[in-house]
């Protein structure tokens, strides 16, 4: 007689395995060497194998009894246990575990001993999502805005309500169970398959009248104009989730839901990042030498802001709280002014002079002093 393969190297685990890794493993075994599709050589003794190994390793007790005895602690398990009409006495372990391993190879509801699985049509199902890319102007998502969208959905018949017919009868081929039930015959044993009823397309019903407007199936695309409240402060790429507005359900499932996602166009003067709002201010040289008071534009209105002497271009200032206010968060940005010192491309005689004047005199040259410097070192 040929010695038996140790279980945990006939599933292909480790004797330290979860049970969820010895039932993944099974199940792929399975799978791999069901005798109706495995092309393999000796695929029924292999699937029979992989069958009683499984029967005590996903026992706790019997796999115990295995670490500790070997096969001769569980009495051979599985040996002579035979497959017993598949009602999961035979195995040792739970046989919806095999049908799940049916279904996914023969893509029907198998049961074990009478019970079955149904998969019928009838269930709800929850409509699709929508996702929409909508544009925004700079105003509009820093403000908020009330706002409409056209868009294209699938909704419930109105002339049918979402029945497709009119005078409702329960179908006789399924007598409104929504399935059919056939029986399967493999070497395994003898399985009951429920499939959609092709009839009533799993609704149990049928109807002596098709509804002309959506021909039977319940829904119709409709065109919509739908009013969002968008926030404020919402930014570029963000997404606005606007609950069952998205495709209608089927056999009563709730409406999927839409998704905004923004576009924001960008303003001429000022510059986003996040929160904060940033604005280029040019200011003549007398301004940037001598200091100054200027108006300055922020979202919320003009504010007057003193710039000092001997500003340079680059240089910035912050107005606290000036920035952008997000209506989720409560959070609230700042503005940054950054300054521009502009130099005159034009002068008239007597700018010139003053300038020529202005040159001969003895300024704070001590930057421009030390950059000479350098030049001379590396000539």
């Amino acid at each position: 007689m040929a010695t038996k393969r140790d279980d945990y190297e006939v599933v292909g685990v480790s004797k330290s395995a979860t049970k969820d890794e010895i039932k993944s493993a099974f199940r792929k075994l399975a799978k791999k060497y069901h005798p109706d599709i495995s092309k393999e050589e000796n695929a029924e003794e292999k699937f029979k194998e992989v069958q009683e190994a499984y029967s005590v390793l996903s026992d706790d007790n019997k796999r115990r009894q295995y670490d500790q005895f070997g096969h001769a602690g569980v009495g051979g398990a599985g040996a002579g246990s035979g497959f017993g009409g598949f009602n999961g006495a035979g195995f040792g372990f739970d046989a919806s575990d095999l049908g799940d391993i049916f279904d996914d190879l023969f893509g029907g509801g198998f049961g074990f001993g009478g019970s079955s699985r149904s998969r019928g049509g009838s269930r709800a199902r929850r409509g699709s999502d929508v996702l929409m890319k909508v544009e925004l102007s700079f105003e509009e998502a820093i403000y908020g805005c009330e706002k409409d969208f056209d868009l294209d959905v699938v909704t419930e018949c109105d002339n049918c309500d979402g029945k497709g017919g009119f005078g409702e009868e329960t179908c006789s081929r399924c007598h409104g169970s929504g399935t059919i039930t056939s029986e399967q015959r493999t070497i395994l044993g003898s399985f009951m398959t429920k499939t959609t009823c092709p009839e009533c397309n799993g609704k149990g019903k049928t109807y002596k009248e098709t509804c002309s407007k959506c021909r039977g199936k319940g829904q119709v695309k409709s065109h919509k104009t739908i009013t969002v409240n968008v926030p404020s402060g919402i930014d570029n790429g963000e997404r606005l989730r606007v609950p069952g507005r998205g495709h209608a359900g089927e056999n009563g499932g709730a409406s999927g839901d839409l998704y905004l996602e923004f576009h924001i166009k960008e303003h001429k003067y000022y510059e986003r990042d996040g929160l904060d709002i940033y604005l280029e201010v040019p200011i003549n040289m007398a301004e940037a030498v001598l200091g100054c008071k200027k108006e300055i534009p922020t979202i919320y209105g003009n504010v007057k802001l003193t710039i000092p002497g001997g500003t340079d271009s680059g240089d910035k200032q912050r107005l606290k709280g000036k920035g952008i206010k997000d209506s989720t968060s409560r959070r609230v940005g700042d503005m940054y002014v950054i300054f521009k010192v502009v130099t005159p491309k034009k002068l008239a005689r007597d700018q010139k002079k003053l300038f020529e004047s202005l040159a001969k005199t003895d300024l704070d040259d001590s930057e421009i002093d030390r950059f000479t410097k350098f030049t001379k070192k590396n000539d």
